[in-house]
């Protein structure tokens, strides 16, 4: 649970979500939470392991400057140690892995497991469904071109799980504007500049000196906004979409003429809304020419555990975008679920550049471990003591996983070991059961990419703050604080 600087609560076990929230002010951790946000744009996912791993490789080298050993020596000894692990992690990887269609949704899934389940732990056969039918949905021609933004998240209270879906296109909360709910196979408008009669930059004054000017000066301005609405009827839209405020009277005329009116106030929304229906905004209320209208399926006006959303489809016409829409029983439970959907579609993402994967539930790390360990005692000189410490570390992601699973750690531990010195490499932890079993069979896999960017990040972190020898900090300048009321003092 974190409590955050405007007091917002939040409930994860999503590092990035947490180290983002909480405001570190040690210089020191402040390079690790740079780590983990350079691996959360990078690859969306694997914050956690950068994070516990630079601090698990700080937390070995202090022992080792306890033990006598000089910054530079042990920096030189996890460069090694952090190429050697780069060298091994290339071997470990799944061989045929390399090539795979993006578009098929069992290898997607194969890949993307692993990432969610350790956000929504027991959920992620109902989620990696709905993630890999949206991210192929909209993945284009060139996957290396994916973009993230293409998958949107609509969070409605109510309901499960399990009542889930994805939507082709867009859903936005919020009713339409007039009384038309439902059109289907439409032409559409996009007005950025709001449908209103427009005041002139111009001011002016009118003398009026009959009731029949009078009368006229207000038909004349009804006038016009019945042409600029006709206009838009002629050209063929049915609905028309606008990024600001709906007069009265241009809300009048687009029922009598049978538009359908959307009001969307967030710019980026009017842009998504833009792509997935090809339509071109428009500044100000004026005719459209034919290019500029977009096409969609259907809009319609549904409610949703009580919640009235505008769902806008587009089947046929392009894959631009798809909207997975949550349902959860609190606003927290779906705040982590879409969190566990970005994590799937930025792991699509990544499996799109590189989809090779090595072995999960720990597997890949016992190995690096076992292999560092030997790989440190071929060393000669200081540096073999850091390289034994840098492959303890990786120690602490079994034991991590043994703690949350409630199991014995370093039974584990060993266990591993034992299995891997005899040439197992692919055993790994399956939590459920608390043994030690051959990973592959149970389908845990990681991205190559994620660990590869997680370990660098990791030890590039580790090496900058270790080669600090001296913080200096600025005090806020100024003498004592005015707020607070020197003791011993009354109000008065």
């Amino acid at each position: 649970m974190v409590i955050n600087h405007l007091d917002k609560l939040f409930v994860t076990n999503d590092a990035a979500t947490i180290v983002n929230e909480l405001e570190v002010q040690h210089p020191a951790a402040k390079i690790l939470v740079l780590a983990g946000k350079a691996q959360q744009e990078e690859i969306g996912d694997g914050a956690n392991l950068t994070i516990s791993f630079a601090g698990e490789i700080l937390q070995n080298a202090d022992e080792l400057i306890r033990m006598g050993l000089h910054p530079s020596e042990i920096i030189s000894g996890y460069n090694k140690s952090i190429d050697k692990a780069i060298e091994i992690l290339g071997e470990l990887v799944e061989p045929g892995s390399e090539n795979m269609d993006v578009r098929n949704k069992e290898q997607v899934i194969f890949r993307m497991k692993a990432a969610v389940a350790s956000k929504q732990f027991g959920q992620e056969d109902v989620l990696c469904n709905l993630i890999s039918e949206a991210c192929i949905q909209v993945c284009p021609k060139n996957p290396a071109n994916f973009n993230v933004d293409n998958v949107r998240v609509a969070k409605l209270v109510g309901g499960g799980l399990n009542n889930s879906s994805t939507v082709r296109g867009m859903v936005l909360k919020g009713d339409t504007v007039g009384t038309l709910k439902r059109v289907e196979k439409a032409k559409v408008a996009v007005f950025v500049g709001g449908v209103d009669t427009s005041a002139t930059e111009t001011k002016g004054t009118v003398l009026i000196h009959s009731a029949e000017q009078l009368e006229n000066y207000a038909k004349t301005e009804e006038a016009k906004v019945e042409e600029l609405i006709k206009a838009v009827a002629n050209s063929g839209a049915k609905v028309i979409v606008s990024g600001a405020a709906v007069g009265e009277m241009a809300l009048h005329f687009c029922e009598r003429y049978k538009l359908m009116v959307l009001k969307i106030s967030s710019k980026f929304e009017l842009r998504r809304f833009c792509r997935t229906t090809g339509a071109v905004a428009i500044l100000k209320l004026s005719p459209p020419s034919l290019d500029d209208l977009g096409y969609v399926d259907s809009i319609s006006v549904e409610e949703i555990g009580g919640t009235r959303v505008t769902v806008v489809r587009n089947e046929e016409g392009g894959n631009s975008v798809c909207t997975v829409v949550l349902r959860g029983s609190t606003d927290s439970i779906l705040d982590d679920l879409e969190r566990a959907v970005d994590d799937g579609v930025n792991t699509y993402k990544a499996m799109c550049r590189d989809s090779r994967i090595v072995p999960g539930g720990a597997a890949t790390e016992i190995e690096l471990a076992k292999r560092l360990k030997e790989f440190s005692f071929k060393e000669t000189g200081l540096d073999q003591y850091a390289i034994a410490k840098f492959a303890e570390s990786f120690e602490m992601i079994p034991k991590t996983l043994a703690e949350n699973a409630g199991l014995n750690a370093m039974e584990i531990i060993s266990s591993l070991y034992a299995d891997h010195a005899s040439g197992n490499i692919k055993v790994g932890i399956d939590l459920e059961e608390g043994v030690c079993k051959d990973v592959s069979t149970l389908k845990i896999w990681d991205l190559y990419v994620t660990k590869f960017f997680a370990l660098k990040y990791a030890a590039d972190a580790a090496c900058t703050v270790l080669r600090v020898d001296q913080i200096i900090m600025a005090k806020p300048a100024g003498g004592p604080r005015r707020d607070a009321a020197p003791g011993g003092m009354d109000e008065d």
